[in-house]
């Protein structure tokens, strides 16, 4: 498929990629993954499953979608509903067993596969899920370690919302409560070089935005709230748009922007790696 360079020129850029980056498994053969695409993101916006699979597909990697995946339980389990997650975590394990990589586009999933992931029957191949699943982030970070996007270009000024799973379960961005650590954030080392892309700083960043998955449910008053509270600290940057690698926290916010009749928009990191949208 050809992509569009700045100058107006169209170049094919699949075979371009393809020769730069040779990514294998640790088998040495072609890297394959099983992509996991959250029921959420399934159901509301199926196009940043899309996004992630053709991202994917452009680094030469091999993509296995198994088609009767549902949830990885999280839900239930987050709930205090352990048996009733028990089937679907099972039902994860038959599904993506056989993978060397298994790659999801949320960090809460990955969190919870990786670390809270004990209602389905012990044993290796449970372990092996826990051991094996990774953050698109990560995933494009730490093990396809890839820093180049060409096709895409992004020219808009970006607030950039890391979700609670992902720096504090899975350390995929620096703690601000740890104030002697180095700062380092994985989600921005891959945008910063889309080209066009602008980045700003708002207060508190890493707080947590106030979905939390079933407590925007229970605790739906305080869950808002914390979302008001953090379109302000944004709302006071400019930013035309909020970017997450966890859709469900801009599921929220948007929902609370909407309420608020604020005007900024909301893409998944995917998506603008992916050169969707410019």
């Amino acid at each position: 498929m050809p992509y569009a360079l700045g100058n107006g020129e169209f170049v094919l850029l699949y075979p371009l990629i393809l020769s730069k980056f040779d990514f294998r498994s640790q088998s040495g053969g072609q890297m394959r993954v099983g992509l996991m695409i959250p029921c959420y993101v399934d159901v509301f916006y199926p196009e940043v499953g899309i996004a992630t699979l053709e991202l994917l597909e452009k680094l030469g990697v091999e993509v296995d979608y198994p088609f009767d995946q549902t949830c990885c339980g999280q839900p239930m389990a987050n709930s205090g509903c352990e048996s009733d997650a028990r089937a679907t975590e099972n039902l994860f394990i038959r599904n993506f067993a056989a993978f060397e990589y298994i790659v999801t586009p949320s960090g809460s999933c990955t969190h919870h596969v990786r670390n809270k992931f004990i209602a389905a029957d012990p044993g290796q191949e449970r372990n092996h899920v826990r051991s094996h699943i990774y953050d698109l982030v990560e995933f494009l970070h730490d093990v396809v370690q890839v820093r180049e996007f060409p096709w895409a270009v992004f020219p808009h000024k970006v607030a950039l919302h890391t979700s609670c799973s992902a720096i504090r379960g899975l350390f995929m961005q620096s703690m601000s409560e740890r104030v002697h650590d180095s700062k380092f954030s994985k989600p921005k080392d891959l945008l910063q070089s889309v080209k066009g892309i602008e980045f700003v700083e708002f207060e508190r960043p890493d707080e947590c935005c106030g979905f939390g998955g079933t407590f925007s449910v229970t605790e739906e008053a305080v869950a808002a709230k914390m979302g008001y509270d953090k379109l302000d600290f944004i709302g006071k940057t400019g930013a035309d748009y909020i970017v997450s690698s966890d859709m469900s926290c801009l599921m929220h916010l948007e929902g609370c922007a909407r309420r608020l009749q604020k005007s900024v928009k909301f893409l998944h990191l995917a998506q603008i790696l992916n050169g969707d949208k410019q």
